[in-house]
């Protein structure tokens, strides 16, 4: 039975005082605007072209960008919907500082002196490496390089490190040892060129909406789709072939799919032979991966990885793509490995409608590790640990190789460190670890036990409301640079609007603290410009070598894909034709994957297994979508998703309340009764907090080589909460009490 719509004294009730419910903009907004600014949307990994209207120094519409070849105008509701975040109430105006009270404003300046102060006490007390360093992947890549040169030059410690840790570090530490580069393989446009599409792990049509276009026009072609998830995503159910695996089995599955081209000769002999080392070990490591054994293992019918193996084996052209549903696991640079291996089997490398990509999540999570704030990087993907990588580096930056610290801690293990008593001062920009971090519960205890914390952000997140201090820094429109897309393609973002109050952009919080702590010989720079230029410089004969790219460029050629040495370099969309690999001897490495079960199991106490992701109307740790109103009418709260056999087992109706606990933790939202996903596995979305984080749950293993944590597989067990929910559409309209189901 329907019920009128909720109305906005009972949604600020239900979901918070704070949505931004500002008229809609683009076409429908009819005020008079100042200027239409040519940008890139501020989400994901796509970076979509998008044109921001403004009047009176405030973002108030957008118009479709036509001409920018990625998205040619079309955008997610997620891009349709950024343009209101400028104008939140929640917007950060002013630094502030923590008393007994709660917050209260603090001038910059005496912000700056305080921090400064802070920084100086915990490393002269307990050494350089005591206070850290944590960044954003949402930044731009002149501030990414600006945050690994301040740790490392500014403040002298090991411990920088960036929250796409928590992203695409499997998929890059697979990449570097296989074929010598971490960067997407193709540019996109090569996607409509294959004859089959494999999607690993990855729920595009929510989490990569524009990238569907590309597999539509390939299936246009006629080109076969393979989607491999523990749930039939939207774009799943178009496929030819579902491989529906337990979580945590995708090594399992690839490496029955390659025993499987092995046997039935589907192998590109001369492509192995002549462009590839390994073959034969990669090969007996899935030897015993059987079509019955891999269906034992990954609860996928045996006839569906047969036909998934002729599908990718006699397909002229091919191109996988896979996400964090494969690489957010305690082995997820196997996983990667696995996939890659499947590539190079079948000579799917450096020619049309071929390749291998990571759908990188973040706005810049490639440009984010590229230049230098990865902890163990250096500018140019550069490895730390190379003694001739760090005197080129050293070299430019006026310093010696011994000036430079050796590889921190990674994003986690630096809140290990904290409890540990190891670090005792952090200074964090753009991310927000209470939300995004694994068990909750440890990432809280930490960020009470430090001396000091610091804060860079635009909104006071979960994670800001732990500082001591929080400066006011800068919204993407509020700035301009570079970052680097999902393709690998380096792009223009442009300042449309200045900062409110006494909020500062980013960098210039970054050079007044290197100012204060007597470091500024290191950093002199008038704005971002000059930080693009050294960059150029620095990276100069690197592997993501930036030589050639002007600002006037990326503006006139709607970006440009690195390698890019020279001003008259074309760029490289398609990577290793040839095909020469980006090792010494030109080829690629197979990798022996031995499947690995995942680091938690199910048990009696523990029956079910948990998987998390994204829906489509929100971001990440939800710091910016879950203040965009129309964002949250459309997806409000988590939702618990699990399969009708699994709801009756428990006596769960659609909307009931439910309660999941893990080891760590639990956590109680609405249950969501579908038939798209696996009977022994629930889902939940991970964008919310205030004790509806998903991460309340997962296990915080890492990956021993990327230092990932294993979001996407943890043990779990379901219980009814005892009370009904009603089930409401994106509107906040009551599609059904419940109470009709139990009369």
């Amino acid at each position: 039975m329907a019920r009128a719509p909720l109305t906005e004294a009972e949604l600020i009730e239900r979901y918070g005082p704070h949505l931004n419910r500002t008229p809609p903009g683009g076409w429908e907004n009819e005020t008079e605007v100042d200027s239409v600014v040519n940008t890139h949307c501020c989400f994901c990994g796509q970076q979509c072209g998008i044109k921001l209207k403004v009047a009176d120094n405030a973002v108030v519409g957008f118009e479709p960008w036509y001409d920018f070849p990625f998205n040619e105008g079309k955008l997610c509701p997620k891009g349709v919907k950024r343009y209101l975040q400028g104008s939140h109430p929640d917007r950060l105006t002013t630094s502030l500082q923590r008393t007994a009270g709660g917050f209260e404003p603090i001038g910059y300046d005496a912000a700056i002196d305080r921090t400064v102060a802070e920084m100086r006490r915990i490393q002269d007390t307990y050494g350089k490496d005591a206070f850290s360093v944590v960044s954003g992947s949402s930044l731009t890549t002149e501030k990414t390089y600006l945050m690994g040169k301040f740790a490392r030059l500014g403040l002298g410690t090991a411990n920088v490190d960036y929250n796409g840790r928590l992203c695409m570090v499997s998929a890059a530490a697979a990449n570097k040892k296989a074929l010598g580069m971490d960067r997407a393989s193709n540019s996109w446009s090569d996607i409509p060129l294959a004859d089959v599409v494999f999607v690993a792990g990855a729920n595009i049509a929510e989490c990569a909406p524009i990238t569907t276009d590309y597999i539509w026009r390939a299936r246009d072609r006629g080109a076969s789709l393979i989607m491999a998830d523990p749930r039939v995503t939207p774009l799943a159910r178009t496929a030819d072939c579902f491989l529906g695996l337990r979580p945590g089995t995708d090594s399992a599955l690839m490496g029955a799919i390659l025993n499987q081209l092995v046997e039935r000769d589907l192998l590109d002999h001369d492509f192995i032979e002549h462009h590839t080392v390994g073959f034969d070990e990669a090969v007996a490591a899935v030897a015993d991966l059987s079509l019955s054994a891999a269906q034992e293992i990954t609860g996928v019918p045996a006839s569906r990885i047969e036909q998934a193996a002729e599908l990718w084996g006699r397909a002229a052209t091919g191109v996988l793509l896979h996400a964090r549903g494969i690489e957010h696991h305690s082995n997820g640079v196997q996983n990667v490995l696995s996939c890659i291996n499947l590539g190079l089997a079948t000579g799917r490398y450096g020619k049309p409608g071929c390749g291998v990509m990571t759908i990188t999540g973040q706005a810049n999570g490639q440009g984010g590790r590229e230049q230098g704030q990865k902890s163990d990087q250096l500018p140019g993907a550069r490895d730390i640990g190379n003694p001739d990588h760090r005197a080129v580096v050293a070299e430019h930056w006026g310093v010696t190789p011994e000036d430079l610290p050796q590889a921190g801690l990674s994003y986690e293990e630096q809140f290990q460190a904290i409890l540990d008593g190891d670090i005792r001062g952090m200074l964090m920009i753009c991310t927000n670890p209470m939300v995004a971090l694994p068990d909750t519960n440890m990432v809280r205890a930490a960020l009470e036990k430090l001396e000091f914390f610091a804060v860079i952000d635009f909104f006071l997140s979960e994670t800001g409301h732990h500082a001591d201090l929080v400066f006011a820094g800068s919204l993407h429109e509020e700035d301009e640079g570079v970052v680097t897309t999902a393709e690998g393609r380096c792009v223009k973002i442009n300042p449309a609007v200045t900062p409110p109050g006494e909020a500062r952009r980013d960098w210039e919080i970054i050079l007044d603290l290197a100012r204060g702590l007597g470091t500024q010989r290191y950093f002199p720079y008038k704005g971002p410009r000059d930080i693009f230029e050294e960059i150029r410089r620095v990276t100069s004969g690197a592997v993501a070598d930036y030589a050639g790219m002007t600002w006037e460029r990326l503006e006139a050629e709607h970006g440009l894909f690195w390698p890019c040495p020279t001003v008259d370099h074309p760029g490289t969309p398609r990577l290793y034709e040839g095909p020469r690999f980006a090792h010494p001897d030109g080829k690629a490495r197979f990798l022996p994957v031995r499947h690995q079960p995942p680091a938690e199991q199910v048990d009696a106490e523990y029956p079910l297994w948990l998987t998390t992701g994204r829906v489509i109307s929100q971001f990440l740790s939800g710091t910016q979508t879950r203040r965009i109103g129309p964002l949250v009418d459309q997806y409000p709260e988590p939702l618990v998703e699990l399969h009708p056999r699994l709801a009756e087992r428990f006596g769960i109706a659609d909307g009931d309340l439910v309660r999941v606990a893990s080891r760590r933790g639990e956590l109680t939202a609405p249950a969501q009764v579908v038939e798209t996903i696996r009977p022994d596995t629930v889902f939940v979305p991970y964008h919310w907090a205030n004790g509806k984080q998903a991460n309340l749950l997962t296990n915080p293993v890492l990956d021993p080589v990327s230092k990932i944590p294993a979001y996407k597989v943890c043990a779990v067990r379901l219980e009814p909460a005892g009370e009904h929910r009603p089930v409401v559409d994106d509107r906040g309209t009551i599609i059904t009490t419940g109470e009709e189901e139990r009369a």
